[in-house]
């Protein structure tokens, strides 16, 4: 088995990022792999089903700035370079296979929380992530902190 070269870390930008990433970041030092960190936002639209009667194009923006400056400070107090980063709008597991293929990833690292229950049979993204993936998909344990 051959060591990888590219990791993809997708990242939701809750407390548990920067565990997820410094494990992610263990594994590519060990391979001496380029290493792209991603957050995906899904559209409002996507929660509300498209039957908002108002234009929701300004808070999505928000949220787009938002996610961009968390992540740039998620990667800011890491000392590892990061060939790439991307805040991408759509569905988590489907941008992220996109963007694998896209970047040459060989790698897909994501955390998981380990839902159990009625939880685990709604899914999750590091569930989809795996589901559908043109590469190998590495699911990271994380606990939820409490706040």
């Amino acid at each position: 088995m051959s060591s990888y070269q590219h990791i993809l870390v997708g990242l939701d930008l809750t407390r548990e990022s920067s565990d997820i990433l410094r494990k992610a970041i263990n594994l590519a030092q060990a391979c001496g792999a380029k290493l792209t960190v991603a957050h995906v936002i899904e559209p409002l639209t996507f929660a509300y089903g498209g039957d908002m009667p108002i234009d929701l194009s300004e808070v999505q923006d928000q949220l787009q700035i938002k996610a961009e400056q968390e992540l740039l400070r998620l990667i800011g107090h890491i000392d590892y370079p990061v060939e790439q980063e991307h805040v991408l709008l759509g569905q988590p597991a489907t941008e992220l296979h996109y963007l694998a293929k896209q970047i040459e990833a060989d790698l897909i690292a994501v955390g998981s929380h380990g839902r159990k229950g009625f939880a685990l049979l709604l899914g999750s993204t590091s569930n989809s992530v795996l589901h559908g993936a043109s590469c190998d998909v590495l699911a990271i344990r994380v606990e939820r902190q409490e706040s």
